[in-house]
């Protein structure tokens, strides 16, 4: 992936996924049902819930936002793109209704040799600084240990003591730093626990539930605040797989502390997340995944009195800075459905911005409608519809056009263009969750058919966020000839007002070409791109990935239902394209 989306995303996330995920999905649908009973594990021990104030504090706590990529940054707060932190920050989040800030840190890179592994004390001021600014505005804040899970702790296996020892020196140093704060500080244990050359996931399982027991007997042991401060503890990789959580839950029977909560990062479904596999939409696969996720974590924890933190959760590929890969009223629906069901199963949940929502220099929302959505969510349901843009052809006669509403238990109040309502009946027409914008209406939204949105209409409901809803001349796409290198093809594109939604690729045997073999739907960024108005971009990852002089067919995959067939063939380091 590119500099710019390493340094928006977390460290997790700039590293491929697709093996242990396919890996997952398999013996989750597949091969589990089939293992004869004695192969799975016994129920875990059922830990004690945790204490009212526990509960209390982190029901406190929502909603909750990430300071992502600046103090976990490398190596230092202003490397990956954010300015430093000011208190104006931190008034604005809370006055845009967050209680609460997840403090990620990188710690080892600003640390010393051996034995003591001292922390700089220019940083550990630095930390102090920002934990007391936000706990002067009245927030709660979760400090963690972050991108070191990845840096060092993930060697635990084969430098077990030197890790230790370098762990147990690291939260010494943190707790006695703020054993005196207020309670409203709550310490993670580690952010998104990964061990390399291990056996596997019993291994996996002890390693972290050692680990999360020397952080609890060092913040526990060195007193003041810390001897009832609330203490946040990881699943493996924070996953909500059911293994992960009855792991955690094995940890908490052993711990027996009443201050405690768990806490499960969410990024979606993860064909979708990232648009590959043809998952363009939030469709009732990525809730029915969603679903699942979060009705696990109720049932394994807050079911039984253990609070829950989703201490990260967003998209895997949203990103301001590289619009297209989810589709905008997709990615509305995503949080929508989120927010909700978050709270309908008792969740706090902290969103991970690492400068992709929130413009930290100008202290505006880079999309002010998606975060309006998204805090709406906290509250309320809103209603969405099957779509937000209607496309109508630039010439020939215009038609009317139906869209789905999800009422989502709200109900229709009517639409708006601008400060002007639209008739019922005579610009539109709703039946049961059918609405359809008549040939009339669109004629005149659409005046002289410019390629590209016309009109913008609200669709409003009895409660919750409008559902934006615009109004698109187009033509059929056309794409044009090119020729190039393995580095990557431009492909030439009038996009005449449509948009790219994905792209197939297939050999002329009928073999899936690209990077992701397993699918003839490539993935967005790894494979094209579509982020200027005049091109498609082939990339270097989807050339090599190639067969020396086979031919393939590319299908692109409009907004507007469109699709348009494109043949391209890599001869040694030569590469050309051509419509079909």
């Amino acid at each position: 992936m590119t500099r710019r989306l390493a340094r928006l995303l977390p460290r997790r996330r700039r590293s491929s996924r697709i093996p242990r995920r396919l890996t997952a999905l398999v013996l989750a649908l597949v091969l589990l049902p089939l293992l004869p009973a004695t192969a799975l594990a016994a129920d875990p021990p059922v830990p004690p819930p945790s204490s009212p104030a526990a509960r209390s504090a982190v029901a406190a706590m929502q909603p909750g936002w990430n300071l992502g990529n600046t103090y976990d940054a490398i190596p230092d707060e202003t490397s990956w793109g954010n300015p430093p932190v000011t208190r104006a920050l931190f008034q604005k989040v809370k006055s845009q209704g967050f209680k609460s800030i997840r403090l990620p840190v990188t710690w080892g890179i600003h640390q010393g040799s051996a034995p003591d592994y001292r922390i700089d004390a220019a940083w550990m001021a630095k930390v102090r600084q920002v934990v007391d600014l936000a706990l002067s505005e009245d927030l709660y804040v979760l400090l963690n240990m972050h991108h070191d899970s990845w840096m060092w702790v993930n060697t635990l296996s084969t430098d077990h003591d030197t890790v230790l020892t370098r762990y147990t020196a690291t939260w010494t140093q943190i707790a006695a730093e703020f054993r005196d704060r207020s309670p409203r500080l709550a310490l993670e244990s580690i952010n998104e626990p990964t061990f390399s050359d291990t056996a596997g996931d019993d291994e996996n399982y002890r390693l972290l539930a050692e680990l999360n027991k020397v952080f609890h007997r060092i913040v526990r042991g060195s007193g003041g605040g810390n001897a009832n401060r609330l203490l946040v503890l990881p699943t493996l990789y924070t996953n909500a797989d059911q293994g992960r959580l009855d792991a955690l839950a094995t940890e908490l029977a052993d711990l027996r502390d009443p201050m405690v909560a768990t806490t499960v990062h969410f990024y979606g479904w993860w064909p979708f997340s990232v648009n590959i596999a043809g998952y363009t939409r939030f469709d009732a696969t990525s809730e029915q995944d969603l679903t699942g996720t979060f009705d696990r974590v109720h049932n394994a924890f807050t079911a039984r009195g253990i609070p829950v933190v989703i201490g990260e959760y967003a998209l895997l590929a949203y990103d301001h800075n590289r619009p297209g890969i989810i589709q905008r009223g997709e990615q509305r629906k995503y949080f929508e459905f989120l927010g909700d069901y978050a709270r309908r199963r008792n969740l706090t949940t902290m969103l991970w911005d690492a400068g992709q929502f929130l413009n930290r220099t100008t202290l505006q929302w880079r999309d002010a409608e998606l975060f309006g959505q998204i805090r709406a969510s906290w509250t309320t349901r809103s209603g969405t519809a099957s779509s937000d843009m209607v496309f109508v052809p630039k010439s020939g006669a215009v038609t009317s056009q139906e869209l789905t509403l999800n009422l989502n238990g709200t109900d229709f109040q009517g639409l708006r263009h601008g400060s002007r309502p639209l008739l019922r009946g005579r610009d539109y027409t709703v039946s049961g969750n059918r609405l359809t914008l008549t040939a009339a209406a669109l004629t005149a939204l659409v005046g002289d058919r410019a390629h590209g949105v016309n009109a913008t209409l609200e669709a409003r409901f009895s409660r919750g966020v409008p559902w934006r809803i615009d109004v698109i001349s187009h033509d059929r796409p056309v794409l044009s000839s090119a020729s190039g290198n393995t580095g990557g093809l431009s492909v030439p594109t009038q996009f005449r007002g449509d948009m790219l939604a994905t792209m197939e690729a297939k050999y002329d045997d009928g073999g899936n070409a690209g990077p992701a073999d397993w699918t003839s739907y490539q993935q967005w960024d790894t494979a094209f791109s579509a982020y200027t108005g005049d091109a498609i971009k082939l990339t270097a990852e989807f050339f090599t990935s190639l067969r020396d002089n086979a031919r393939v067919t590319l299908t692109f995959h409009f907004w507007s239902g469109a699709k348009v067939t494109y043949h391209v063939t890599k001869s040694g380091s030569t590469v050309t394209g051509s419509p079909a």
